[in-house]
């Protein structure tokens, strides 16, 4: 998207923004709006944002957001740069034809998993089956950090995990090695659950990623260009709220979280070619208010099959090539509902192939090899020459699961089809020995936190929980 078409989305935004306005379901949040320049909707709890407001709140978002793993190692996140890959949240997990919901288990698992794979920075929590749902949040965050040292983005859950996050927080440092985030509920709509969560977790440095999630045809316009602006308007009102919350607080802008509906079905859509647009979208907009953007690559696919590689490796390469700065969606299958550990393998491995395409020719006197060419001369061999030694590395792509031997060697390894050989090298990268960057004190004050938050009444208690 241009820069004009981004700058009228702007527009349309902070009109919606003037009128109606947005619904802030939270007494507290709605008369800090109020106390700072927002005037009165036409229904209790609605507000109107004037454009000096959300401008300066924008103006006071970092231009860049420093993510870190647990030893403190940083990934910094600006409108413009290399794209940064997380995997995905979910409820259920594909492995070798089995689906069932994810568990503590399965999340422990998966965090060792990604942990090996080198095109993900990041471990984003899953609904955990055996954990009662109003500690999800801090269990999550408590089994990633005991399983890999990369950084976390905690699926929120509850208030009260919001205060156990801050608390685990400084167990491990000041630096940011987890953050959070939440989704509008729209159209032009904040919940109670969501502001509250942004409240508590605001003042501790802390980067979250500000959602807006549009149905273009059901919670937004059916055109794209109109579910983008309420999106954006969802948006911006979370991030004046952030600000206020915390001034100078990290902020992701993530509209690629947009979907449409497919009016046969009435099915969300996930891996449409629409949703790549709306993460060319997310990325422009990030451009225009010079932050980080986000957006996530997903498929309407059941298993790691055709449509599965169809739909993710198009999407990775749209959201590439559109400059969106962090993306989500590695493992990701059936609409964001599913993970599988052999699509994570193979996600990892689409990423590492678009961008060897993405890198492109390097043009000048060493890549175009004018002497070389001379001194191997007519009918001559390159493979023997130093300039092939210094360079097949850096400029051949080198992957680690797609096949390049011949048919009799892939019979002999018994006719594995690239799922299969996903599972299996899945299954061997988290039987690795793992780093999790972690000490023995920080390791054991987690577990403490985390099980007086879950067994002293700081979400209801259910059955079978196990720390993994």
């Amino acid at each position: 998207m241009d820069t004009d078409s981004a700058a009228r989305i702007h527009e349309a935004s902070l009109s919606l923004l003037a009128d109606p306005g947005v619904r802030i379901e939270h007494d507290a949040v709605l008369d800090l709006l109020l106390d700072n320049g927002a005037g009165r909707g036409c229904t209790t709890g609605d507000v109107r944002l004037p454009r000096q407001m959300v401008e300066e709140c924008l103006a006071a978002c970092p231009r860049e957001v420093v993510l870190t793993d647990r030893r403190g190692n940083e990934t910094v996140l600006t409108a413009e740069c290399e794209p940064v890959f997380w995997s995905c949240p979910g409820l259920y997990v594909w492995r070798r034809g089995e689906h069932r919901p994810f568990t503590s288990s399965d999340m422990a698992e998966t965090a060792r998993l990604l942990g090996q794979l080198e095109s993900v920075h990041g471990v984003v929590g899953v609904s955990l089956d055996d954990v009662p749902p109003g500690a999800r949040d801090v269990v999550g965050l408590n089994v990633i950090a005991h399983n890999t040292a990369k950084h976390v983005r905690v699926l929120c859950s509850t208030p009260g995990g919001a205060d156990a996050l801050v608390e685990m927080k400084g167990v491990v440092g000041e630096h940011p090695w987890f953050s959070v985030g939440f989704t509008a509920h729209g159209p032009l709509r904040w919940t109670e659950l969501a502001l509250e969560i942004f409240r508590r977790t605001a003042g501790h440095g802390i980067p979250t990623t500000v959602n807006g999630e549009p149905m273009a045809g059901v919670s937004g316009p059916v055109t794209l260009a109109g579910s983008a602006a309420v999106g954006n308007a969802e948006i911006l009102a979370g991030i004046v709220v952030n600000q206020l919350l915390e001034p100078g607080r990290p902020c992701i802008y993530n509209l690629g979280l947009a979907h449409v509906m497919d009016m046969r079905t009435a099915l969300a859509v996930t891996g449409g070619p629409e949703n790549a647009i709306l993460a060319d979208i997310s990325a422009a907009m990030g451009r225009l208010y010079g932050l980080p953007s986000a957006s996530w690559v997903s498929t309407e696919s059941m298993c790691p099959d055709e449509q599965a590689a169809l739909e993710k490796m198009l999407g990775f390469h749209a959201h590439m090539a559109s400059g969106v700065s962090l993306i989500w969606g590695v493992g990701q299958l059936e609409s964001q509902m599913t993970i599988s550990p052999a699509q994570a393998v193979i996600d990892n491995e689409a990423i590492s192939y678009v961008r060897r395409f993405m890198r492109g020719v390097e043009v000048n006197d060493e890549s175009l090899a004018l002497d070389v060419c001379r001194s191997v001369g007519i009918a001559g061999s390159f493979l023997e020459h130093d300039h092939t030694l210094r360079h097949h590395r850096s400029e051949l792509h080198m992957p680690a699961l797609l096949w390049r031997q011949r048919r009799e060697q892939w019979v002999a390894d018994g006719g594995r089809s690239l799922t299969e050989r996903a599972g299996d090298l899945a299954s061997e990268l988290a039987a690795e020995p793992v780093d999790t960057g972690l000490t023995d004190d920080q390791a054991a004050e987690l577990d403490r936190i985390t099980s007086r938050f879950v067994n002293g009444g700081g979400a209801k208690r259910g059955s079978g929980l196990r720390l993994a």
